[in-house]
């Protein structure tokens, strides 16, 4: 039997997870899904200040999931897709066990349905 978790999960994926875990990072995240955008850009929807919004940036670069390139005067920031494959791949061992207990449980229930009288089947 495999042992679910104890194989060595990548590096940063301690910092993946803490930055996944902050809803307006994963705002900003979705945000730069569809193209890089500048500080202002990414700030325009929240409801908190520049430098706020920085702070939340520097998070998802240390983690590995943005970058910042200076172009000019600005430094848009870009989505990096590759430490959240790392995260979806660990997950991914848990919705295996998860998808496995759920067709034992429904053989299960599929079994203790064909043994129950007639008269008290749903």
């Amino acid at each position: 039997m495999e042992r679910i978790g104890y194989t060595s999960p990548p590096r940063d994926l301690d910092a993946v997870f803490a930055a996944l875990a902050d809803p307006t990072r994963r705002a900003i995240l979705s945000r730069l899904a569809a193209g890089e955008a500048s500080v202002n850009e990414i700030a325009a929807p929240f409801r908190m200040s520049q430098p706020a919004v920085s702070r939340h940036l520097k998070v998802l670069e240390r983690a590995g999931l943005i970058e910042r390139n200076v172009d000019k005067q600005r430094r848009p920031a870009r989505l990096k897709a590759g430490p959240m494959a790392a995260a979806v791949s660990w997950l991914e061992e848990f919705r295996q066990f998860w998808s496995s207990s759920f067709d034992q449980l429904d053989g299960l229930l599929h079994e203790l349905k064909k043994a129950a009288p007639k008269g008290e089947r749903k």
